[in-house]
């Protein structure tokens, strides 16, 4: 079967028929995802009645698996599902909706805010794939934000004076924001600060974007006020309507985007109905601090 997208968002996002995950992707699949992704920045893949192997092998075919180690705030002992997998529910390791002062909870809705996978790691994420097994009765939405869009509109000045400055990213820095400071020792060495820029040059396709995210607490050689202010600018403008898609899950969606040019953020739903969704990531091209702006 062919492959065809159709745009559904505003400025990006499309909808794709003609791919079965159940079955291993063609050569010609894999090309036409790619450039889908190039072209669209998130891709969604309705009817996709798949298993935990299945998108295994589907997001392998793509590229190389990043592990989901140290992310959250489950101990190795509460892994509810593979490393291969960052689980992204409501749900404990016998399954059972998380209670309302559970603290991996509290933690977790942190992914309400506006971020970046992985942007907290050395290495950010290239594409995060994220398939629905159990959808609440309402809300949940994902929202996605077009970040070369929304640089494109950015006036020249503002652009050149971002174009080579380094944020630190930290999962600390996006929960303070929100009001979660309940992190021991071990997880304030793991969750350390990393570099990133705050300005990306896309490999294929060489538009530039944005690359914010939550977990941006700091701009080298700024003053911490005027750097908290100039990334809450930037963000309030690259989540305007015009920038954003919102996606309502149907059960066996799975929603693929790319995390060097978009933002993304998850909506309320009811605290005490399951909300299954299982990611898998592929790993990025390297440290951003490294790469050249233009």
């Amino acid at each position: 079967m062919t492959v065809s997208i159709r745009q559904v968002g505003p400025c990006f996002a499309g909808e794709v028929d003609g791919i079965d995950m159940t079955k291993p992707l063609t050569q010609s699949d894999i090309e036409a995802i790619h450039a889908g992704m190039d072209a669209y920045a998130v891709l969604v893949f309705h009817n996709q009645d798949i298993d935990d192997a299945q998108q295994l092998a589907f997001t392998e075919s793509l590229g190389e698996l990043e592990h989901s180690i140290g992310a959250g705030l489950r101990k190795p002992d509460e892994y509810r599902l593979p490393t291969q997998f960052a689980d992204v529910s409501n749900l404990d390791k016998e399954n059972k909706v998380y209670g309302r002062e559970d603290r991996r909870r509290l933690f977790a809705i942190g992914n309400r805010l506006w971020h970046s996978d992985s942007s907290f790691k050395p290495v950010p994420s290239k594409y995060s794939l994220l398939h629905a097994r159990a959808v609440p009765s309402t809300g949940g939405n994902t929202e996605f934000a077009d970040m070369r869009t929304a640089y494109e509109a950015l006036d020249n000045q503002t652009k050149a004076e971002i174009e080579d400055m380094i944020c630190a990213h930290s999962q600390i820095f996006s929960r303070k924001s929100v009001g979660f400071e309940l992190f021991d020792e071990e997880e304030r060495i793991r969750m350390a600060p990393v570099r990133q820029r705050l300005v990306r040059t896309h490999p294929s396709t060489g538009r530039k974007s944005l690359f914010l995210s939550s977990h941006a607490g700091e701009i080298e050689g700024v003053p911490q006020p005027e750097a908290m202010l100039l990334l809450k600018d930037l963000t309030e403008h690259a989540t305007q309507r015009e920038f954003v898609y919102s996606h309502k899950w149907r059960l066996h969606d799975l929603v693929m985007w790319d995390n060097r040019r978009t933002m993304h953020r998850a909506r309320p739903f009811p605290e005490h109905e399951p909300r299954d969704m299982r990611r898998t990531t592929v790993v990025g091209d390297g440290p951003t601090a490294e790469q050249i702006a233009a």
